[in-house]
């Protein structure tokens, strides 16, 4: 942009000087030099400092929109709305995962709700190492967890949630210096065909109440075709 401009105001000056003056000289063709580059190069750098502090606020707000502020994963909405995109488009599979942290009212009631934070921090980051490069997991309030396999069949889904739940047991949660377990049960659904995430969800819940009643700890999906 600073180029342009100078060569504008060379071609101006060039034009004045010789319809309105005795022609070109020197002095006139470094004043029409210096003046694009001492007063646009400030201007343009003024310009694309507002642009990057603009795209960064972008970033922030639409950060805010979409991510759980505690565990820094896909608030419930935003997971919701890509789930719902994977699983409404024709000729796509895939398995949704509903994940409940076992007895968490007792880790709040016995060592605040500072700790259970920090439990809930812990558990979002396993889900998130666990699951295959192309999972979406989401936090769908409280101590309950989502996550979407997509293009996954149930029998893969099985392994996945397997090593969720195994990965969690596996957690070092030590509140005040006190060992304290941490467990998930865990409900899954799957589609073969376009379907809302409403009902995907629904399906998936009624299993992790089925997983809950089985005596928590465990996993419930539906049986493979």
């Amino acid at each position: 942009m600073t180029g342009v401009s100078v060569v504008i105001s060379v071609m101006a000056t060039v034009v004045f000087m010789a319809t309105f003056s005795a022609g070109v000289d020197m002095p006139g063709l470094i004043v029409s030099i210096v003046m694009p580059i001492g007063l646009g190069g400030p201007m343009i750098l003024a310009f694309a400092i507002g642009t990057e502090r603009m795209r960064y606020a972008n970033q922030q707000l639409h950060r805010l929109a979409t991510i759980d502020g505690l565990t820094e994963v896909l608030n419930r909405r935003a997971f919701a709305s890509a789930v719902e995109k994977y699983c409404t488009a024709p000729h796509r599979r895939g398995v949704l995962l509903v994940i409940d942290a076992d007895h968490f009212k007792a880790v709040n009631d016995r060592f605040g709700h500072d700790q259970g934070d920090e439990a809930l921090k812990l558990i979002a980051q396993r889900l998130s190492r666990t699951i295959p490069r192309d999972g979406l997991v989401g936090r769908l309030g409280g101590e309950e967890f989502g996550i979407y396999l997509p293009g996954m069949d149930l029998a893969s889904a099985e392994e996945v949630a397997g090593a969720v739940r195994r990965a969690i047991a596996e957690i070092d949660f030590r509140p005040e210096n006190t060992q304290c377990p941490l467990s998930v049960s865990i409900g899954g659904a799957s589609h073969a065909k376009p379907i809302i995430f409403r009902t995907l969800y629904r399906e998936a819940d009624e299993r992790l109440y089925s997983a809950k009643q089985s005596g928590r700890d465990c996993v419930a999906l539906p049986q493979a075709a």
